[in-house]
Parts: structure tokens; C-alpha cells; sequence
């Protein structure tokens, strides 16, 4: 099995997922939205969003979040892979609108990444989307940080009872 990890694992030429061809399952799978791209630190958070069964699209997995303190730069992520991606899905032979979700963490390394990713692919047109942030199911107030709170109010939802 330890011969079998070090010798048949990869990373897929697309999305960068841990798989066993040149090709995950998920990039492979033609019932999904090769459109939609779900941008993710490591391949932990792709099996996060798989298991909610929500999402249908693909995935890039970035290998981490550019973080200065921990020596960790733009260069050492697969940042280059996802503007060349978002570039294909934008090209003049492309007849759909592509969009790209950033599933980045909200704290400092994760805002920072964003908005660096942003700046690398807003010259293709793209939609550019984040996952929602705010109040989790079942949080009380009291406990809720002011960025938090803050960011729930400006992203509040009609309520549908």
C-alpha cells in the first residue's frame, strides 16, 4: 500500500486534486460543470464541499494561502495553473460564462489570496464569486466577533419561513 501511495499518486494535471491518473474523478466526471471552478486551500476542503452534495462544478486546489510570516509566496501555489484554466474557459472559442468561487479561509492569509487571485484573473471577464460569511446555523450573538456580525448584516437574505 506505502508502494502504491509513492508510486501511483499524483496530483491531476487539472485541478491539482490527489488522484491516481492523470486525471482526478472530478475533472474526469462529465456531469459537472466544467463552467464553475471552486477555488480551495488543500484537497481536505474539497472533501468538505463534496460531502455537503451542493456542489457540481470542479475544483483548483491551491496548495495553501500566500502567507509572508510563514515564507509562503504567490510562486509557491498553483495560482499560474488557475489564471492559465481561467484563460481557456474565457477564450474566444468558449461560448458560456465561466465563474470562478473563491473557498478561501476569512482570515488574513485567506482575504489575501483572494483578492491576489482576483487581480490575476479579472482581465478574462470571469464572475468571480466567495462563499457567504457570516453567522454560522445555530451561533449566538453575544459570542460573534464585530467582523463577523458585521459581515452578516451586509450579506443578510430575505427571510422565507
Amino acid at each position: 500500500a506505502i508502494d502504491h501511495l509513492r508510486d501511483d499518486v499524483k496530483y491531476c494535471r487539472h485541478c491539482m486534486m490527489i488522484a491516481d491518473e492523470d486525471v482526478c474523478s472530478i475533472c474526469s466526471d462529465n456531469s459537472r460543470d466544467h463552467r464553475t471552478i471552486c477555488v480551495v486551500e488543500s484537497v481536505r476542503d474539497v472533501m468538505s464541499i463534496e460531502n455537503t452534495g451542493q456542489y457540481r462544478g470542479v475544483y483548483h486546489v491551491l496548495g495553501g494561502v500566500i502567507s509572508p510570516i510563514n515564507g509562503v509566496g504567490p510562486s509557491d501555489l498553483t495560482i499560474r495553473e488557475l489564471v492559465s484554466r481561467v484563460a481557456d474557459l474565457t477564450s474566444p472559442e468558449a461560448m458560456f460564462e465561466a465563474e470562478v468561487i473563491l473557498a478561501l479561509s476569512g482570515d488574513v492569509e485567506g482575504e489575501t489570496t483572494s483578492f491576489y487571485i482576483y487581480r490575476q484573473i479579472s482581465q478574462y471577464g470571469v464572475k468571480v464569486s466567495s462563499l457567504a460569511r457570516g453567522l454560522g446555523f445555530g451561533d449566538d450573538l453575544e459570542y460573534a466577533d464585530e467582523l463577523t456580525l458585521g459581515r452578516s448584516i451586509v450579506n443578510r437574505q430575505i427571510f422565507r419561513p
